[in-house]
């Protein structure tokens, strides 16, 4: 992250203020967008309509570049530009509560509970010579309320004292207050992924909420809860605590970066570091790689392994493959370079990036859905 030190800061990105209407799905169909073109969107003058919105308008260019950057970020070793120089800390979009991380805000490692809202939008389209053809399309983007992932973890909007999401810049943060946040224009405060289930997660804010600021991504989600939130320098351009400055996670420390997370119910449980792996606790295979026993991993953490019904691997953003409580028992894992970064678990080598377990089986119409348009 660049700071900003001298005595006017950079003004944050301006966002462009746009009307878009906002679907929100019924709970009997919710991982399902609406009929195209039955809600408004700008410019459509009709249905109702959710003004003052602060968002992103994508052109054709930041959608190619989403996914491009969706890819890349997939490519064992890939630092995006942005994190080269000092900014690195925060390539891992992490969740603090109080300084202790709860999770992650990439899509797949979202809570499976947490319901997506869907807004219709036009986007560019191919226009046949000597047609009719309009040249736009309606195009289904999901967004996720912070309202929402918050009670899904369990915090009570009504219990926060301040929430921080961190743009590129401290001074570009969206401090939010536990008034803001049971306020009707909360139900805006939301935030997306690049390239809808991929890529770096984006803010989208109701226009002029918390201190106005505008973010075009986020870098982090502060929640303070019990503890005194730290208080922004808008000069120095760093966040200030008890005197000092607060240049990673207020009362933790630096951000957490890479390894394989380990959700227990959609909590962050623990975290497999390869570098903190202890090899006299591995047996070595036939072809020489150490493995690890994965029950024994977790006891080493202080994860109760007992509750475990079922795990869900996620690679590449999805969840790939379900694996039992009884597999996961007699299961290793090994994380050389074969792995890409992550772990690869049992016999058949599954490649994780994150571990979801459970301590109830889940249902298939539980898991996100993903619609074809949103492949890439």
């Amino acid at each position: 992250m660049i700071l900003i030190t001298s005595k006017v800061s950079r003004a944050a990105i301006a966002m462009i203020v746009g009307t878009l209407g906002v679907v929100a799905c019924s709970a009997k169909d919710h991982d399902a967008p609406s009929k195209a073109g039955s809600s408004s969107v700008a410019g459509s003058g009709s249905g109702s309509a959710a003004v003052g919105m602060a968002i992103r308008r994508d052109t054709e260019a930041d959608v190619k570049k989403d996914k491009e950057d969706a890819i890349k970020s997939e490519t064992p070793g890939y630092v995006p530009a942005e994190f080269k120089a000092g900014a690195q800390r925060w390539k891992d979009t992490g969740v603090y509560v109080d300084g202790q991380p709860i999770g992650f805000l990439t899509f797949g490692e979202l809570p499976i509970a947490l319901q997506p809202t869907w807004i219709n939008d036009k986007i560019s389209a191919d226009k046949r010579p000597h047609s009719n053809d309009p040249g736009w399309k309606w195009a289904h983007q999901r967004y996720y309320k912070f309202i929402d992932y918050l009670k899904v973890v369990g915090i009570d909007p009504k219990s926060i004292k301040e929430m921080h999401v961190y743009g590129p810049k401290f001074t570009q943060t969206v401090i939010v207050t536990g008034k803001d946040l049971q306020s009707p224009a909360a139900k805006d405060f939301m935030f997306r992924f690049g390239v809808n289930v991929a890529g770096k997660a984006l803010p989208h804010l109701p226009f002029n909420f918390g201190n106005g600021k505008t973010p075009d991504k986020i870098n982090s989600v502060m929640i303070y809860v019990k503890k005194a939130p730290p208080k922004l320098d808008v000069e120095a351009g760093v966040f200030m605590l008890d005197g000092k400055e607060q240049l990673g996670v207020p009362y933790y420390g630096e951000p957490i970066r890479g390894g394989v997370r380990i959700y227990m119910d959609d909590k962050l449980a623990t975290i497999i570091k390869r570098q903190e792996l202890d090899a006299k606790k591995a047996t070595t295979s036939a072809d020489g790689d150490l493995h690890w026993s994965y029950y024994d991993f977790l006891g080493s953490k202080g994860v109760d392994s007992t509750k475990v019904v079922e795990a869900w691997i996620v690679n590449g953003e999805r969840r790939r493959e379900k694996i039992s409580a009884a597999d996961l028992k007699t299961m290793s894992f090994s994380a050389g370079a074969q792995a890409k970064g992550g772990v690869l678990m049992g016999d058949k080598k599954i490649q994780a990036n994150a571990i979801t377990m459970f301590s109830r089986a889940i249902k298939p119409d539980e898991l996100p859905k993903i619609l074809d348009e949103e492949e890439y």
